[in-house]
């Protein structure tokens, strides 16, 4: 295994933002994975996700958007936030030139990188995946933060949970379906926005995570297939 701390520069961004980049020995792809918009990589969510996944032969890069790194709770504008999504995904080119790319993240980090793959030129990678997406703020339905998700091109995963105050399934539902054979909504039983599950429901915290990983890892390895 490869662990280390790296530094990635973002264009017009005065200061480079830190990233851990995991590297397990028998990776057979990457996944540049961006945080919320209220914690940052190194939140235990996060920190859980990316070991996961390099159980399972996923190469992990988790990076700082750079308000999170200037200690702002403020995020930056979705240009430089699109822009950081950018220089990510440039910098795993570099760091694991023989590894397939995909892209995505927590809630806000995966709605970026749909961003940044919905405007040219686009994202080189294989697909994307989206923990959480917010479709619409708490208790204020909506479809609007979807609309640019027709305009992307790539395959996307998304990992959404029963109790998600940000993304009413009703609403979700059409707007995976209309993406046609290239989208995949997989729904998480009883987890909520941060895939928090409650105690009656007989899960725990590490079940859900097993499952997160696993439906990431698998369906990233099936893109490759074709």
């Amino acid at each position: 295994m490869i662990r280390s701390d790296v530094e990635i520069d973002v264009p017009d961004v005065s200061r480079a933002v830190d990233a851990v980049w995991q590297r397990p020995d028998d990776a057979r792809l990457a996944l540049v994975l961006a945080h919320g918009a209220g914690a940052g990589m190194h939140h235990p969510f996060m920190t859980r996700l990316a070991d996961a996944l390099t159980e399972r032969a996923v190469a992990v890069l988790r990076y700082q958007f750079p308000y999170m790194q200037a200690g702002s709770r403020r995020p930056d504008p979705p240009r430089t936030l699109v822009a950081t999504v950018r220089a990510a995904v440039d910098h795993v080119a570099h760091l694991a030139p023989d590894l397939p790319r995909f892209a995505g993240g927590k809630s806000m980090g995966g709605r970026m990188t749909t961003t940044a793959a919905a405007a040219p030129p686009g994202l080189d990678v294989r697909g994307l995946v989206c923990v959480g997406f917010p479709l619409h703020p708490a208790k204020r339905p909506g479809t609007g933060r979807a609309t640019h998700l027709r305009t992307v091109a790539l395959p996307l995963l998304f990992l959404q949970g029963t109790r998600d105050a940000l993304a009413d399934l009703d609403l979700l539902r059409p707007i995976v379906a209309a993406l046609g054979p290239r989208a995949c909504l997989h729904i998480v039983d009883g987890a909520d926005h941060g895939f928090a599950v409650l105690k009656r429901s007989g899960r725990t915290a590490d079940e859900v995570m097993t499952e997160l990983a696993d439906t990431a890892a698998t369906r990233m390895a099936g893109w490759i297939a074709g």
